[in-house]
């Protein structure tokens, strides 16, 4: 118990930091890419169009701060979901409401980081099975507000999958690839949807997905191996229809706006990682195979 009450308070206090990620990376991004486009136009990539020096701006600096009164956001007031609850969801200083979701991503975050060390017990493969998870909820919040999949956590989660393999034990319980495994899932994980994405755009002229989702796929199959990609894809295709066709039918949603597929395959991967092997054994033995 003590393990599981250490693993949710870890998932706590990396759910507070997975917060600032999914708010800063996006525009950390679109400061970037504006930067090099300036850099090619006309200056060097160090100022901005009006010759201003650019602001630092990254996951550390500058500190947390109200986004209404710019008041800093102070340490005691920076304890995950127990300072949101002892604020009542407001800030401290201008009483500007504070989003629910902060201390649910941290709650969650919290949860999971639990119920993964109560799955596979204290172990360094148990450290990586969460570095997996919170990648993946990173992943999922940000391809829900932006319809985007950074390269900066796709790929080195990829190389992450294939570098874990090399020293994976089959005595371990996490259900990890061994190396051939892991290679091959990544190049079959990015080729499936690659060959999905084309047959789409040729079928009927639009683009039915993003790279950034071949690259998740990828990183998926390299952690997880060629074996748990059917599950996988077929996890994060019937969410994802149903989620789609809900959103359409009781909410109104217009069917020409595009949904992102990412979280689809996060919720699916981490099944996979969580009850993969015992769900394809189920699978086989009721079609008897």
């Amino acid at each position: 118990m003590l393990s599981i009450a250490g693993g949710i308070l870890l998932g706590l206090l990396v759910g507070s930091f997975l917060n600032v990620v999914i708010y800063r990376l996006p525009i950390m991004m679109e400061r970037e890419w504006r930067a090099q486009c300036q850099e090619l136009l006309a200056g060097d990539g160090n100022t901005e169009a009006g010759g201003e020096p650019r602001e630092i701006f990254n996951l550390v600096q500058p500190r947390s701060r109200c986004p209404e009164c710019g008041a800093p956001v102070r340490a005691w007031q920076n304890i995950p979901v127990v300072s949101w609850l002892l604020l009542g969801g407001r800030c401290a200083s201008c009483k500007a409401s504070i989003s629910a979701r902060y201390p649910s991503i941290e709650l969650l975050t919290g949860i999971l980081s639990g119920l993964v060390v109560w799955r596979f017990g204290i172990s360094l493969e148990t450290g990586a099975a969460m570095l997996l998870l919170w990648s993946l909820i990173a992943l999922t919040m940000i391809d829900i507000d932006q319809q985007l999949l950074p390269d900066s956590i796709t790929l080195p989660l990829l190389w992450l999958g294939i570098a874990v393999s090399l020293f994976h034990s089959t005595a371990s319980a996490l259900p990890f690839a061994d190396l051939k495994s892991s290679v091959i899932g990544a190049m079959l994980g990015y080729s499936t949807l690659w060959c999905v994405y084309w047959l789409f755009r040729l079928l009927t002229g639009k683009e039915g997905m993003g790279y950034g989702d071949f690259k998740l796929l990828a990183a998926l199959g390299a952690w997880l191996g060629w074996q748990m990609l059917p599950l996988v894809i077929l996890l994060s295709a019937l969410t994802g229809a149903a989620t789609g066709l809900a959103m359409i039918l009781l909410l109104g949603r217009d069917r020409q706006l595009p949904i992102p597929f990412g979280p689809y395959l996060a919720v699916a991967g981490l099944i996979a990682l969580l009850w993969g092997p015992q769900i394809n054994s189920a699978y086989l033995h009721f079609t008897g195979l």
